[in-house]
């Protein structure tokens, strides 16, 4: 098996195929992620991306049909969610600064600040002309909830059609599989973290065909200030981290945007309600580490194990 290994859209990207034509495959997919980045970057002044941001309260910035596609949908998943998954929270996410060096609690009018740019409400699409308007000047679009999901399933779509019958795909923690592994046909192992340790030995094993995993949790970026911890987990709807009961969340699922959404959105509520929440959906299996170390799983999640 090949594999290539980038640095792009904020992580490690590992590729991994099983293919006679491995070389070029990885070269086509490597260029297929770069064209992503220039469109999708939230991070970049010159993708495509933030040219809706620099326009927010100016005017509606006409965008290709894949980044509206896109777009729509995960407007569509924040109204449906309730905005636990919520692709304007960019201005929250840029106050707080969870992750950096200079993080820290804003201030309570800093976070009032903020509703109105993090509101669903100020976001119009015009589907007939693929335009989108940010009516507030100072909103942002951030698409990192949901967007390395897309890329991860159409990346097996690309390599399936090539003829690929063996690959993993992890575009830094969201990982996707397709097959079995070659040399022993067994199924792939993918290790779930403990959240309450630091090292990499992983908490369980779950045994995987054809199947996406995702995990999010509490542990991944989080600073401590006065004793208490600020976890890069925010709730738009409050401006503060979401508190409950939920250490991480791990979604088992057919595709991996699927993944993204639903451990975005059973962050928040409490474990037990939200298994019993996942247990109604067909094609998605969930695993959730609570605060106090309890571990609670959907009804089908055994056979991963």
């Amino acid at each position: 098996m090949k594999t290539l290994i980038i640095k792009e859209m904020g992580t490690v990207i590992r590729l991994t195929i099983e293919s006679n034509q491995s070389d070029e495959l990885l070269k086509e997919a490597e260029q297929k992620i770069y064209t992503w980045e220039r469109q999708f970057s939230a991070n970049d002044s010159a993708s495509d991306l933030m040219s809706i941001n620099q326009h927010a309260g100016k005017l509606p910035v006409k965008v290709i049909p894949e980044i509206f596609k896109i777009i729509r949908y995960s407007y569509d998943v924040t109204l449906s969610s309730k905005a636990k998954m919520n692709i304007l929270i960019g201005p929250l996410v840029k106050l707080w600064k969870i992750g950096f060096k200079n993080a820290r609690k804003p201030t309570e009018k800093e976070i009032q600040q903020t509703f109105t740019l993090t509101n669903p409400c100020n976001l119009v699409l015009y589907p007939e002309t693929h335009e989108v308007y940010l009516t507030q000047s100072g909103m942002k679009i951030d698409l990192g909830a949901i967007v390395k999901g897309y890329f991860a399933d159409q990346l097996q779509q690309f390599f399936m059609n090539q003829g690929v019958t063996a690959a993993i795909i992890d575009l830094g923690g969201n990982v996707i599989k397709i097959g079995r592994q070659p040399e022993t046909s067994e199924c792939w192992h993918v290790g779930v973290r403990n959240p309450f340790h630091k090292d990499d030995d992983p908490l369980i094993v779950l045994n995987i065909n054809h199947q996406s995993v995702v995990t999010s949790g509490i542990y991944e970026r989080y600073f401590i200030e006065n004793y208490q911890l600020y976890h890069h987990i925010l709730d738009s709807r409050t401006g503060y981290p979401v508190d409950n009961d939920i250490a991480s969340v791990t979604i088992v699922s057919d595709h991996a945007i699927d993944g993204e959404i639903w451990t975005t959105i059973c962050s928040f509520g409490q474990a037990r309600q939200n298994i019993e929440v996942l247990n109604q959906i067909e094609g998605v299996e969930g695993l959730i580490i609570r605060r106090n170390q309890d571990m609670l799983m959907t009804s089908k999640m055994q056979i991963y194990l």
